[in-house]
């Protein structure tokens, strides 16, 4: 029996507050190959066998320890590991003392070296490339860390606390894995033998307070003008597909627009990991389930977009579209269940639609290609595209309509896009500007009892 208790609601129990004085410790510093690094203070060289000590008098003497409790689990281990320090005859002063017990700290409570980099509100993602080394991405731009594991078991360790609360597995027989962190965070893991430098995590960071549109905003993601826009558009019960590429915020849109749905409708979400933090009261969340160890039991999300129209659906936001579900998604939209949102890797609004066909033919369904646009076409509104940007920076850059179709194509027209006006101190300078074009979408939206003006198009009120 395991004496340490394993809390998928983590987030609430302390663990993830930083670990002080270690988090504080984080500067930054320049490589004589100008590599920019994070420097941690260095583990001192007891460190391992301290630690190795405090956990097997705590396995050995089945001391219990309630990770759901941070200061009660400090009163635990801190005499310990006072105890160890005074067998092995090790001094240190107040200050290295406190900064080793955070280190035991975190490898008993937290995830080891990685803590004060999760700890770091700044830090969006973290790459750990084997126990040696450690990446992570800081507004925008990546940087290698000091911060280390002892070894490839270390690491396995970690991994374990992370994927065992969600009943995953990571072993040879299955070398990958997505989870999550108890805030949301995504974690993809990749093992030996498919890696070949060792355990490999990728953590890609949510914020624990989840942002709003005031804070794209202030981040100038987007424009005030847009904010409304596309607050109207969700009420009006558009269908909406936000792609980007990988990194590129489309999560964090799909969260803040997920926020403009009318409380009293009843939401259902459907994801690969648990990600989105909708803040509305009805709110079935589901989550699809990977094969067990015999490899049976798999839940796809394609399963769930089925199942999800039998339960009343107001709204359907799929995390991420990828596969076959697309099919179903697009069938969803088109049988009554407008309003629905969900995201797609792409590198253009045109593109995106090239992968929902993609997408769609992987289902399997011998079905024309005239006949996949014309699905397209019929069940989708609104192509709103995020981009990173060459300064790091995480912006809208277009907002695309579906129009119909003409012959075999798929007609589109953009309504914003991003105008560059320059960079000033290394960030890109412009804004999310209307194309003067007024577009279809107006009737649909007047219809269902919601009004634009002109205005926002960047149209005379009398056009």
């Amino acid at each position: 029996m395991s004496l340490f208790r394993h809390d998928t609601d983590l987030a609430a129990s302390g663990v993830r507050k930083p670990l002080q004085p270690q988090s504080a410790e984080l500067h930054r510093r320049e490589m004589e190959n100008d590599e920019a690094v994070l420097e941690i203070a260095p583990m001192p060289p007891e460190y391992q066998a301290i630690r190795e000590k405090v956990q097997e008098r705590l396995i050995n003497e089945r001391i219990a320890v309630d990770t759901t409790d941070l200061e009660a689990s400090r009163k635990v281990i801190e005499p310990i590991f006072n105890m160890i320090l005074v067998q092995q005859k090790i001094v240190f002063n107040r200050i290295e003392r406190e900064r080793l017990f955070n280190m035991v700290m975190a490898d008993i409570l937290g995830f080891g070296p990685i803590q004060p980099l999760l700890d770091d509100p700044d830090i969006t993602e973290i790459m750990v490339n084997g126990p040696k080394q450690i990446y992570v991405e800081k507004k925008g731009k990546l940087h290698r860390t000091t911060a280390q594991f002892t070894d490839d078991d270390h690491v396995m360790k970690i991994i374990e606390r992370i994927v065992s609360p969600l009943g995953r597995r990571v072993d040879e027989s299955s070398p990958l894995v997505d989870a999550r962190l108890p805030d949301g965070s995504r974690v993809n893991v990749i093992i030996p033998p498919l890696s070949l430098v060792g355990p490999t995590i990728t953590i890609r960071k949510f914020s624990k307070e989840p942002l709003t549109v005031d804070d794209l905003i202030s981040f100038g993601s987007f424009t005030p003008e847009f904010a409304h826009f596309v607050e109207t558009c969700v009420k009006g019960r558009l269908n909406i597909i936000i792609s980007g590429g990988t990194g590129s915020g489309k999560t964090t849109l799909l969260n803040v627009f997920s926020s403009f749905i009318p409380t009293n409708e009843r939401i259902i979400t459907i994801e690969d990991a648990a990600e989105l933090q909708l803040r509305q009261a009805h709110i079935v969340r589901l989550e699809a389930r990977p094969p067990n160890i015999e490899g049976k039991g798999a839940i796809r999300i394609r399963d769930l977009v089925i199942n999800s129209l039998r339960m009343r659906p107001d709204r359907i936001v799929v995390g991420e579209c990828r596969g076959p579900e697309a099919l179903d998604m697009l069938q969803a939209m088109n049988t009554g269940h407008d309003g629905s949102l969900t995201t797609a890797h792409s590198n253009s609004p045109r593109d995106t639609l090239s992968r929902l066909e993609t997408m769609i033919l992987m289902a399997g369904m011998d079905l024309p290609l005239r006949a996949i646009r014309q699905q397209i076409a019929s069940a989708l509104d609104l192509v709103i595209h995020t981009s990173r940007l060459r300064d790091g920076s995480r912006k809208v850059v277009a907002v695309t309509e579906i129009t119909g179709m003409e012959e075999d194509t798929i007609l589109t027209q953009d309504i914003f896009t991003f105008q560059e006006e320059g960079v000033e101190n290394g960030r890109i300078m412009g804004s999310l500007q209307p194309t003067g074009i007024r577009p279809f979408i107006l009737r649909k939206l007047e219809r269902n009892g919601v009004k634009l003006p002109p205005s926002t198009f960047g149209l005379d009120d009398g056009y």
